[in-house]
């Protein structure tokens, strides 16, 4: 599949957000229901139209990567249900990465199912004071949310083991300083795949990429973060934002033909250098005397 690059500009608008005050008024496709789906193999959707949630399902319970707003729990809950699965069989809750948009709902979410949170250690400090340590926004009370209790800190490269399945961790920091790219095979059809879930490679409106004391490493991090998507062999390509993947296009495109539009890896590569050449874009203009 050819990956878009236009429909993607338009759309990171809304992903990426232009200011702490728009994040606290959510776009409208961060709360518009989406339909349930299955993804390939044990992978199912249960997001809204923009913010993604993957239920991985095994025979021993299920991974949630994202619980996304606290209003979303709800709407993740019957997705999950009307795809045929029990709400209160996810045994681990993950996140892309620690911004209220991905990980608001998590308190919420750990009550109704006791599932264990696992949280990129770098994250961890955010995840627990509810976005008031962020070095972007933690003057921003518009941004809070609810603090939750990490059970288990990962480290980069660190696997999450449940009923036969593995995720691989990858620390790609710079959107947050834990900012996590999921990845894991598997087997459809016969036929093996790398599937990627990347957590954010995007730079948000006021982010000092050359003097910000309270990340004084951000432009390193994006370039080593940079260097490992680059690294990942990737078939199937997901996000934290259906917008990273052209999801809603794709997403129609399911059954109309043989193939499954989810395998994209034309689409991840673009979508990689797109980012990268905006991120030294800014960087050049913020070097500049």
């Amino acid at each position: 599949m050819q990956y878009c690059v236009p429909m993607f500009l338009r759309s990171v608008a809304l992903a990426v957000v232009l200011s702490g005050t728009l994040f606290a008024q959510p776009a409208p496709e961060w709360t518009q229901p989406f339909p349930p789906y299955r993804i390939t193999a044990n992978i199912y959707y249960v997001g809204s139209k923009d913010l993604a949630s993957f239920l991985i399902t095994t025979p021993q319970g299920h991974i949630l990567i994202n619980s996304n707003l606290e209003t979303s729990v709800p709407q993740v809950k019957s997705s999950v249900e009307k795809l045929g699965f029990h709400f209160r069989d996810i045994k681990v809750l993950l996140i892309s990465h620690a911004h209220f948009d991905h990980c608001a709902g998590s308190a919420l979410l750990k009550r109704l199912t006791g599932a264990k949170y696992m949280v990129m250690d770098a994250d961890v400090p955010v995840v627990e004071d509810g976005g008031r340590s962020d070095f972007r926004y933690g003057n921003s009370p518009s941004m809070f949310f609810p603090p939750t209790k990490v059970d288990r800190v990962l480290h980069d490269g660190d696997q999450v083991r449940l009923g036969g399945i593995s995720l691989v961790a990858h620390l790609t920091a710079g959107h947050t300083k834990g900012c996590t790219t999921w990845t894991m095979q598997v087997h459809d059809g016969g036929k093996s795949y790398n599937v990627v879930i990347v957590g954010s490679p995007n730079l948000n409106p006021g982010y000092n990429l050359v003097h910000d004391p309270k990340y004084p490493q951000m432009a390193q991090d994006y370039e080593q973060t940079f260097q490992v998507l680059k690294s990942l062999p990737c078939d199937i390509f997901l996000g934290a934002h259906g917008s990273y993947y052209d999801m809603t296009r794709k997403f129609a495109e399911l059954g109309k033909t043989g193939s499954n539009p989810f395998i994209d890896p034309a689409g991840y590569k673009a979508y990689i250098a797109d980012r990268e050449q905006a991120f030294r874009a800014e960087l050049a203009r913020q070097e500049a005397p």
